[in-house]
C-alpha cells in the first residue's frame, strides 16, 4: 500500500463544557487517495480538519503527517507547506492588498524569490481561470471569485495533498462546475468535506461518513437522483 499522508489515530476532542465532539476517531489518507467526508452539522468534520492541521490540539490520540508524528508546532509548520488547506470561508484565507499578493504569499513563505513567487501566482491564477485578476482587491470580489482565489493560494504552493472544507459554500452553479473541472484535472491526493452529494461523487472516489465522533464507510445510493446519506451505512427508509 502507498504511504499514508494523513494518519489520525484514536483522536478525542471536546470543547470546554461540552460533550466530546470526536471520540476515538481514526482516519487515513494515502498517496493518490481521493476521499469525500460527509455528515450532519455539528458532527465534528471541521474540528477534525483543524486538528490535522495543528490548529487544535486533541485531548487524546496521535496525528501523523507524511510519516511523521506531530509532536510540536514545528512539525506542523513543516507539514503545512505540503498541505493545501482550503478554509470554508474564503475571507479567513485572503488578507493581502491584491490578489497577486495573496496568491504569492505561500511561495514566498516556502523560500522562493519574489520573481519566482509571482510566476507561481500567475500560473495558479491561470489554472483557476482568473488570469487578469492580479491587481484586483480581494474583498471586492464575488463569493465565487474569492473561493477560486483562495484555491489559487494553495495551488501556488504545489502541495502534495488538498484538504477542502465545504468548498462549495456560497458558490453559484457555474462556480461549482468550474471547481469540479479544476479538481478533476488535478492528479493529487485530497480530502473533501462537503454536504453536496453531486460534488463529492464528481471529485472523490471513496466516501466516509462522520457520526458519534467517529468515521464510518459512507455510501452514495442512486434512486431517481444521487444523494448522500448522512448516517452512512446505517439502515434507513425513504419517504415516498
Amino acid at each position: 500500500m502507498s504511504r499514508a499522508i494523513i494518519d489520525l489515530h484514536d483522536i478525542a476532542y471536546a470543547f470546554p463544557g461540552r460533550a466530546a465532539t470526536l471520540d476515538g476517531l481514526d482516519f487515513h489518507l494515502h498517496e493518490g487517495g481521493k476521499v469525500g467526508l460527509f455528515g450532519p452539522n455539528g458532527a465534528g468534520k471541521t474540528t477534525m480538519l483543524h486538528i490535522l492541521m495543528g490548529l487544535l490540539r486533541p485531548d487524546r490520540g496521535t496525528v501523523s503527517l507524511f510519516g511523521k508524528t506531530m509532536a510540536d508546532g514545528k512539525g506542523f509548520d513543516e507539514a503545512r507547506l505540503k498541505i493545501g488547506f482550503l478554509f470554508q470561508h474564503s475571507d479567513d484565507q485572503l488578507f493581502c492588498p491584491t490578489v497577486l499578493d495573496d496568491v504569492a504569499f505561500g511561495p514566498l513563505n516556502q523560500g522562493l524569490p519574489p520573481d519566482q513567487a509571482r510566476d507561481r501566482a500567475a500560473e495558479a491564477l491561470a489554472a483557476v481561470g482568473l488570469s487578469g485578476f492580479e491587481d484586483r482587491v480581494p474583498y471586492r470580489l464575488s463569493g465565487g471569485e474569492k473561493k477560486l482565489v483562495a484555491l489559487a493560494t494553495i495551488l501556488s504552493m504545489r502541495p502534495e495533498v488538498l484538504v477542502l472544507d465545504e468548498p462549495t459554500t456560497g458558490l453559484s452553479p457555474e462556480a461549482k462546475d468550474r471547481l469540479v473541472e479544476i479538481l478533476t484535472n488535478l492528479d493529487m491526493a485530497r480530502l473533501v468535506v462537503s454536504h453536496e452529494p453531486d460534488f463529492l461523487s464528481a471529485t472523490t472516489d471513496t466516501l466516509l461518513a462522520m457520526r458519534d465522533g467517529r468515521i464510518y464507510p459512507g455510501k452514495l445510493k442512486a434512486h431517481s437522483h444521487v444523494h448522500v446519506h448522512e448516517e452512512g451505512d446505517v439502515p434507513h427508509e425513504h419517504e415516498h
